[in-house]
Formats: C-alpha cells, sequence, structure tokens
C-alpha cells in the first residue's frame, strides 16, 4: 500500500510539472498564431522588448512567481495568463489521470490517457485564443481532429466494434455536434454560430462518442448561461454582444470526458430509482 501510495504520488507530481510546462508551450503557441510567427523553431521571447528569454524566465509557474509577472528586461507585466494556462493545465493532467474512467490496465488505455493529455494542450490553445481573438485557428484544430480519430480508433478496438458498428457510431459522433451547429451555421449564414465551431464539433464527437458529446454540448449550454446571464443582468452584457462559444464547448468537452458517465449514472438514478 505504501509503495503503491508513493507511485501515485510520484505519477501526479510528474503530471503537474509536464502539465505546467505544456501551459507555458501552449502560452508561447497562442502568441505566436497570433503574430504568426514559427510556432515549433523560434525561441520565446518577450512581446514589448522583444528579448530572448533564457532558462531561468521559462520555468514554469516559478519564474512567473519570482519575477512578480514582469519582464525579467524591461519589466513590463507578462499578464497573469501565462501563470493560469500554466496552472490550469497542470491541474487538468493530474486530474485527468486521477479520474480517467477507462481504466490503465493494457496499452491502448494509456495510449488513450496520453492522446487526451495532448488533446488538452490544444484545447487550452484554442480556449485562449478564441476568448482573446473570436477564433478558433485551422491549425490547432485539424491536428485535434486527427488526435481525436485516432481516440475514435482505439476505443472502436477496445469495444470490438464491427465495421457495421463503427460506421453508425461514427456517423452519429459526427452528426451529434458538427452536424447540429453545422445546420445552424448554414441556417443562420454564420450569425449564430462560426465555423470554427462546427470543426470544433467534430472534435467533440470523435473525442467522446455521440452519447457523450451530446451531454458536452448540454454542459456547455448550461456554462454559457451561467456565466452570460449574470454578465446582462450587470450591464457588463448585451444583448448583440459577441460571445466566444468555443471555451464552453471545451469546457463541456472536457466535464463530460471526465465525469460523463458518472453524470449519465447519477441522471439515470433520479429518473428510475433503484438504477
Amino acid at each position: 500500500m505504501v509503495l503503491m501510495f508513493i507511485y501515485e504520488v510520484f505519477i501526479c507530481v510528474f503530471l503537474a510539472i509536464l502539465g505546467a510546462a505544456m501551459g507555458s508551450f501552449a502560452g508561447a503557441v497562442v502568441w505566436r498564431l497570433k503574430h504568426k510567427r514559427d510556432i515549433v523553431r523560434e525561441r520565446s521571447e518577450c512581446e514589448y522588448c522583444h528579448h530572448k528569454l533564457g532558462v531561468l524566465d521559462l520555468i514554469p509557474i516559478v519564474s512567473w512567481v519570482t519575477l512578480a509577472g514582469k519582464c525579467r528586461y524591461c519589466h513590463k507585466p507578462i499578464g497573469r495568463s501565462a501563470l493560469l494556462l500554466e496552472v490550469a493545465l497542470a491541474v487538468y493532467f493530474v486530474i485527468s489521470y486521477l479520474a480517467w474512467p477507462y481504466g490503465l490496465t493494457t496499452g491502448l488505455e494509456w495510449l488513450a490517457l496520453v492522446l487526451w493529455l495532448v488533446m488538452g494542450v490544444g484545447l487550452a490553445i484554442l480556449f485562449v485564443y478564441d476568448l482573446r481573438w473570436y477564433l478558433l485557428p485551422d491549425k490547432v484544430v485539424f491536428p485535434l481532429i486527427a488526435v481525436s480519430g485516432v481516440l475514435f480508433v482505439l476505443r472502436a478496438v477496445a469495444e470490438g466494434w464491427t465495421p457495421g458498428i463503427f460506421i453508425v457510431e461514427l456517423a452519429l459522433a459526427l452528426l451529434a455536434v458538427a452536424g447540429f451547429y453545422g445546420f445552424i451555421y448554414t441556417v443562420s449564414k454564420g450569425e449564430w454560430v462560426g465555423f470554427g465551431d462546427v470543426k470544433l464539433g467534430v472534435v467533440i464527437g470523435l473525442a467522446l462518442g455521440w452519447q457523450l458529446a451530446l451531454l458536452a454540448v448540454l454542459i456547455a449550454n448550461l456554462v454559457g448561461v451561467l456565466v452570460i446571464l449574470p454578465g446582462l443582468a450587470s450591464g457588463k452584457l448585451q444583448r448583440s454582444s459577441r460571445v466566444p462559444f468555443g471555451p464552453f464547448l471545451i469546457t463541456g468537452l472536457v466535464l463530460s470526458g471526465l465525469f460523463g458517465q458518472q453524470i449519465l449514472l447519477w441522471y439515470a438514478s433520479l429518473i428510475t430509482p433503484g438504477f
């Protein structure tokens, strides 16, 4: 028991550090995408003085805290979003491991978790980018579609789907969110939802399957109501205000992916006593 506890603590600490590092990377990608810079090869730099950052400037969380959220060279504020991304992905990595609903006894299950973590980095980038500039860039969405597609195939292999079942599940997964939002996009001519939300719907459907994808949309709308209504009531938002829906969909995806099965079981117990 003691060895198992030490093992679990070690894994959680490792994932927290890795997640924080990926949060730092995600923050850099957001900035580079916006300014059309090379995502992979360029070194990180201060967005104000453009000084290339050294190793001591790039230690996740620690650097931000020790520098009091300011650039070491020009002393301009770095912004809290960099710290929040690092903390958020550290938490995401740890909770994903602890709450992983599919078990971790086979190589396929571990691979699925790794892909889920990779997907979380891309989702974090989309979350921040859409929140700031009302756009879900294809350079991030398309790789996420590929990753979610692999997750879909892994689920098919693990559950032993026949080709017929695979085709039906794939069609339902694509229709559940992407088809629905695609219809709204077409009818409203892009006024009610953006086409980026349609593409993100493909990610949600493939990553979760149609049942949990529908739950993700429900959660996204509930979270959206909880965020938007207070803004309308306080006057900070108007009926004509533009609100990015991508962050809500991403929140729904994560919550449904990790806790959707428990939520569905809880709901079933409410409508069917003794379930």
